[in-house]
């Protein structure tokens, strides 16, 4: 479902006889002027989604302080999405380029398996660091770093995201061509039993579930870190603001990326036929394929170790030096279990780090 491309599919299954970026089996392509566009949208998602990643993983490869446990799904978050650019993004690319598909059937199965597969670890990625965030500040534990559940995790999110990716390759459901027949993804518009049954609980389980999951953890993290400024008054509710941003701009970005896209691929599944446009089906692929641009850039701006790293791997003496010098050493709060703090019953939250999990994305 969320190989980050269109809504509408043009299912190799309608036709034998259907040759590949033949796009007439239910709606017209996009005019010429359309798959240029479409093709310097692609081909700067490309660029910049590879790069961005790519100093990402040069942050975590040249500086030892940033391989931490929690930013574990932080590496491996951008390792999806820079296999999504290199993978799915280029082909797309290419495709949009001669406007119409280049790799025939096999290579449109093997390209909707892929890019749906490093998509949903991405996801599932970012809403296990939802719930590491919320955990880490809401349960007390003075015990050191551990490697074992964080890698736990990577290793779960990628067998999670097999589990509803390979079954459209045995035969529950399948992956055709969608949108303006550049692209391939689970086939939308079968109208089958079986299919609609596959796209509902991938409907559920990659969009539904993980959503109210990142809404949950985020409320409570927001939650405790309100009864923690209420007693600092001053530096916690500056990093209260911080976190407030942070966590809104996470959610937001989650929302804007995926949520069209899966509002019109069920529109596309249970509507009626060619509801939806080339257009329309085109502008929620490209939202979320602009998750692998944004990811890092979020990492870097929001999250202080990231920042400064990235400053002085680039050399930005002054600004590294400056950022050093108004950086403070932080304290640490607790809040009791069942504790009341100013009239309100909270859970025992532990800073011991300073806030630094705050930071981390």
């Amino acid at each position: 479902m969320f190989s980050g491309q269109g809504a509408v599919n043009y299912s190799f299954n309608q036709s034998d006889d259907l040759e590949p970026g033949d796009a007439s089996a239910g709606a017209a392509k996009l005019s010429p002027a359309g798959f240029v566009v479409l093709s310097v949208v692609l081909g700067f998602i490309m660029t910049f989604g590879f790069l961005n990643n790519f100093i990402v993983l040069l942050l975590f490869c040249k500086y030892k302080k940033l391989r931490t446990p929690v930013n574990m799904l932080l590496l491996n978050i951008s390792v999806s999405d820079m296999l999504v650019c290199l993978f799915g993004t280029t082909l797309s690319f290419a495709s949009s380029i001669r406007g119409k598909w280049l790799l025939g059937r096999g290579g449109c199965s093997w390209y909707g398996f892929i890019n749906s597969c490093f998509g949903i670890v991405s996801l599932i990625s970012l809403v296990i660091l939802s719930y590491d965030r919320y955990s880490t500040l809401t349960v007390y534990n003075k015990r050191g770093p551990d490697y074992r559940k964080p890698l736990l995790a990577v290793g779960g999110s990628w067998l999670y995201s097999l589990f509803w990716t390979v079954p459209p390759l045995l035969g529950w459901s399948s992956y055709g061509l969608e949108g303006a027949g550049t692209s391939c993804s689970v086939s939308w518009t079968a109208k089958t039993a079986e299919s609609h049954a596959y796209i509902i609980s991938l409907f559920v389980f990659c969009l539904g579930l993980p959503i109210l999951v990142m809404i949950y953890c985020y409320s409570r993290l927001l939650w405790a870190v309100k009864q923690v400024g209420k007693i600092r008054k001053t530096a916690a509710r500056r990093r209260e603001y911080h976190i407030l941003f942070m966590v809104l701009t996470t959610a937001a970005c989650y929302l804007l990326c995926w949520m069209p896209y899966g509002v019109v691929a069920m529109m596309a599944t249970f509507g009626p036929p060619n509801i939806i446009s080339p257009v329309a089906s085109v502008v929620p692929s490209l939202l979320a394929k602009s998750s692998t641009v944004i990811n890092p850039i979020i990492y870097i701006l929001m999250n202080k170790q990231f920042y400064r790293c990235f400053l002085d791997l680039f050399h930005c003496a002054h600004w590294s030096s400056e950022n050093a010098k108004t950086s403070m050493p932080s304290k640490t709060t607790v809040i009791p279990l069942n504790r009341r703090v100013h009239s309100n019953t909270v859970a025992q939250i532990s800073t011991d780090i300073g806030f630094s999990q705050y930071e981390i994305l």
